[in-house]
């Protein structure tokens, strides 16, 4: 009994759409999510993973039938039909990626909506002059010139920089403020109230958290992947980001945009506690810097090559000893030239 092609079509489309909503669920590709914010992107990603998968099936799909079902014929040296344009299947190639862009377009709208990326809030024309203390980056003392940063003004309408309060705690003030401080190749953390300053990023799990970001020299990029989290740090303009931590645990701080030779050493921590464990730790660096020992991250352009590369050789099981005459070897060879 020969199967009517539109049985066969349902088929296909009942297979494709049940594999692609799998697929979209359980494709594992993304960090735990360890802030209140980031199951909403997830949830949009996860969505673009099952239309992205419906579409790859069914594009390589028609390729493969088309292999076998229209390849050349043995003794078939006749030309195919002139085929000059489908008119319906050229509407329906073009409505149908026009509607999907549309419908994620709308609902990437309404999750950056939820986060706060619309509020006002977040504008530079409601941001006060703030200052940072410029500093080095793991166990340099900080300088004692501050370095002021005016915020940037766009003239006659508002320009939201970062993610601001979202509608559920607008006109809220965040449990705790950090100025982000971005310079080569270090981050910065301030945390205003208190004065603490340090090389990594510590904060209370299940409060609101409210990060102004700006840079010292180039363009950096501070991103949290498991915060799903990156916001832009701008020489002489603030960005904010607001958001709640939720996952007790450490997660790396990167910097996501090429600022120099020393880019990839551009990370540090952030030390996600109980409100508990947080406020021990931010009077315990009151206490540590009444007493002279304010320090914070190292530069790694600072440091020696045999000193930068010190940890990473200590991953790859190369001891301190091999990786002083690898150095030797090196300049050694550099002078023979």
């Amino acid at each position: 009994m020969k199967v009517p092609s539109a049985i066969w079509t349902m088929i296909a489309g009942i297979t494709i759409t049940l594999v692609s909503l799998w697929v979209g669920q359980n494709h594992s590709l993304m960090p735990v999510a360890a802030s209140e914010e980031a199951p909403r992107i997830d949830a949009l990603f996860n969505v673009m993973m099952t239309i992205s998968t419906g579409l790859f099936l069914i594009v390589q799909g028609i390729i493969v039938i088309s292999i076998f079902k229209f390849k050349k014929r043995a003794d078939d040296n006749t030309d195919g039909p002139p085929i000059h344009g489908n008119v319906p299947l050229e509407i329906l190639w073009t409505a149908i990626p026009a509607i999907i862009i549309m419908g994620i377009g709308i609902y990437s709208f309404e999750i950056y909506n939820s986060m706060g990326g619309l509020d006002p809030m977040a504008s530079h024309e409601s941001h006060v002059a703030h200052k940072h203390q410029a500093g080095e980056a793991i166990a340099a003392s900080l300088p004692s010139d501050e370095t002021a940063v005016t915020p940037y003004k766009a003239p006659g309408k508002l320009v939201a920089l970062g993610v601001g309060a979202s509608p559920r705690t607008q006109g809220q003030d965040p449990f705790v403020s950090v100025n982000v401080l971005g310079l080569q190749f270090a981050w910065i953390f301030t945390y205003p109230n208190s004065g603490v300053t340090a090389g990594e990023l510590h904060l209370p799990a299940g409060k609101e958290v409210q990060l102004t970001i700006t840079a010292s020299d180039v363009i950096h990029s501070l991103w949290i992947p498991e915060f799903r989290l990156k916001q832009d740090a701008i020489p002489g303009r603030s960005s904010e980001l607001r958001f709640v931590p939720q996952i007790i645990g450490e997660y790396s701080v990167v910097c996501a945009e090429l600022c120099g030779s020393y880019h990839g050493g551009m990370k540090t921590r952030v030390i996600v506690q109980s409100e508990e464990d947080f406020q021990a730790w931010l009077q315990s660096q009151i206490a540590a810097q009444s007493e002279g020992q304010e320090t914070v991250a190292l530069n790694p352009a600072d440091l020696s090559e045999t000193d930068y590369l010190q940890p990473l050789a200590a991953e790859m099981g190369i001891d301190g000893e091999m990786l002083k005459q690898l150095h030797a070897e090196h300049h050694s060879g550099d002078r023979a030239i």
